[in-house]
């Protein structure tokens, strides 16, 4: 099952369907920002001990420095969203080196246990994939024990350490369809 792509050519996610109490995925674009910008406070608030940035980072700027990020088809983002209300997100960034980048993954505390956060790195991954890329990198914070676990099991492999964070990377394969033969 292949995803769409959305009007910048990058793919969407699948989508969870409407009504089943479940997250929605959905790919941002510009003018996604304001729901972008709810997440992110959020995720900021609730979880700051998972993060590098900090909340008075992130406060600053109004809607056209919201959209910029967006804007650059390079760039992606996907959301979490439950009714009206984004619940999740995670971003994929180009690097200098050419290794796209996972960032700012997380899932509201009322969110989590569905495996949300799996579905929001997976998009992420199809989306590095359609770049071309081979690997995919993260950089997490080395006390935060609970997301190194989840990479972990996601396929994720510890790589370097700077400082604070362990850098982790994932080699990437496109995804098959098996069909056997009669």
């Amino acid at each position: 099952m292949r995803p769409a792509a959305d009007d910048h050519g990058r793919p969407a996610p699948a989508a969870v369907p409407p009504g089943t109490g479940r997250p929605d995925l959905r790919v941002v674009t510009p003018a996604d920002w304001p729901l972008w910008r709810a997440a992110r406070i959020a995720s900021l608030t609730a979880s700051p001990e998972a993060f590098k940035a900090r909340l008075a980072d992130w406060q600053r700027g109004g809607e056209e420095q919201w959209r910029a990020r967006f804007e650059d088809p390079a760039t992606y983002g996907v959301l979490a969203v439950l009714g009206a209300r984004p619940v999740g997100l995670a971003a994929g960034l180009p690097a200098a080196d050419g290794v796209p980048e996972l960032r700012s993954v997380w899932v509201a505390p009322e969110a989590r246990g569905q495996d949300l956060a799996a579905g929001l790195i997976a998009s992420v991954e199809t989306w590095a994939l359609g770049t071309g890329a081979e690997t995919l990198r993260l950089s997490v914070l080395a006390a935060n024990a609970r997301a190194i676990a989840l990479y972990e099991r996601l396929g994720y492999a510890p790589t370097d350490r700077t400082g604070r964070e362990l850098v982790m990377t994932k080699p990437l394969r496109p995804r098959t369809s098996c069909h056997r033969r009669p």
